[in-house]
């Protein structure tokens, strides 16, 4: 049997919010203001509806937040969970075969822009030590320039 019903965006956002309640970033902020902003990312670089879900969901997996056997069976649209398991990083890989992953699932790379964007802000960077923002700034520079992101992505 087929599911037509799939979950809202006020729902996706609802759902993600409280999975990640628990959870701070590393300047121990609430983990859902990063989602918040991705997800405004998103919406701002003309991201659709299946990527702002994405963005919603995307480090859900990786941080243990839900489960990937709960996104297998979630009622979301193919493409949306095709997007978080692209940017859902595994043990081990290397950064080329997780941008390789990005850039081969559509719609993907304009949400890991707009995580990107939000990760590497000046403002957000700057409540970290300095060797954490060194270390930060240059890997998300890494990445970006392995997705083939300009400044205007």
């Amino acid at each position: 049997m087929e599911r037509t019903h799939r979950l809202s965006l006020a729902e996706v956002e609802a759902l993600a919010r409280e999975a990640h309640a628990a959870q701070t970033d590393k300047a121990g902020r609430p983990y859902a203001e990063h989602l918040a902003a991705v997800a405004d990312g998103v919406r701002a670089r003309g991201g659709d509806e299946e990527q702002i879900a994405a963005a919603w969901l995307h480090d859900s997996v990786e941080d243990d937040a839900l489960t990937e056997r709960w996104l297998t069976d979630a009622p979301l649209s193919p493409r949306t969970k095709a997007v978080v398991r692209a940017l859902t990083k595994r043990p081990g890989e290397t950064p080329r075969a997780y941008a390789d992953r990005i850039l081969a699932t559509p719609g993907a790379r304009l949400v890991k822009a707009a995580d990107l964007a939000h990760n590497a802000d000046p403002a957000r960077l700057a409540a970290l030590d300095e060797p954490t923002r060194t270390r930060l700034t240059r890997k998300y520079a890494d990445m970006r320039a392995l997705l083939g992101l300009t400044d205007g992505d």
